[in-house]
């Protein structure tokens, strides 16, 4: 299966995605077991899973090949970030997996820079955090930025642009200024909560269909979903308003 990568943003693309594509679950559990469980109550319905860093430290960069070999889509969410020799050889590497989506931190060129080496000529995607979606203007200025959440996005949006990465990780609130700004980034958003679920320890969130009028490609869902009752008809939903808002 070919990497379903909006080309030049999702609703201006040559090749649309479905719905059903536009839908990451992550698979925020501690075992690989666990996450097969999720996996086979959410087929046939997903097709793309996000492997996160408590998963990855529990035995899932297995999963990665795996995952990708029974024919489904993978995004690492390793949040690379150190010296520019370390984060293109740790690329380098992944990139052997058979992933579609890998996270960076967008912070600085010298991280981007060093990812783009990494990756080579393989078809994985680079896509570069921005500020993650639990936090808000405190704790940012706790950073020592003098800058608003929404301002910090476009900054570092801006960098992914200069680096050549493929896409940007936002929150639904920015979306539709880096869509503006920069029409050809792939825009991946996490924070996601149909009307009336619990925020847990999201701060910037959105409901699907606003997130996607706000022109997120992709969506990414966790909680709302893995803890249902029925993921399966969880997961149903969530794509059925995507469709709605497409």
């Amino acid at each position: 299966m070919s990497a379903p990568a909006a080309e030049g943003g999702g609703k201006n693309s040559l090749h649309p995605l479905r719905p059903e594509e536009r839908l990451i679950v992550a698979l925020d559990v501690p075992t690989p077991d666990e996450a097969r469980g999720l996996i086979r109550a959410l087929r046939p319905t997903v097709c793309f899973y996000k492997i996160g860093l408590e998963l990855l430290y529990g035995g899932g960069l297995a999963l990665v090949e795996e995952i990708a070999a029974d024919g489904a889509h993978v995004f690492i969410d390793a949040k690379l970030l150190d010296i520019d020799n370390t984060v293109e050889k740790a690329t380098a590497n992944i990139a052997r997996l058979g992933a579609t989506f890998l996270t960076i931190h967008g912070q600085d060129r010298k991280t981007l820079d060093a990812a783009n080496r990494g990756r080579g000529s393989s078809q994985l995607k680079l896509l570069a955090i921005t500020v993650l979606t639990n936090l808000d203007s405190n704790d940012v200025r706790e950073q020592g930025i003098a800058m608003e959440p929404d301002n910090l996005v476009l900054q570092r949006a801006g960098l992914a642009v200069q680096s050549g990465v493929d896409g940007v990780v936002a929150s639904g609130h920015e979306a539709r200024r880096i869509r503006q700004r920069f029409p050809d980034l792939t825009i991946v958003t996490p924070g996601i909560r149909p009307e009336g679920a619990e925020l847990n320890d999201q701060t910037r969130v959105m409901t699907p269909g606003r997130a996607m009028d706000a022109g997120a490609d992709y969506l990414v869902v966790g909680r709302p979903i893995t803890r249902a009752s029925d993921p399966r008809r969880a997961a149903d939903a969530i794509i059925a308003e995507i469709a709605t808002a497409l």
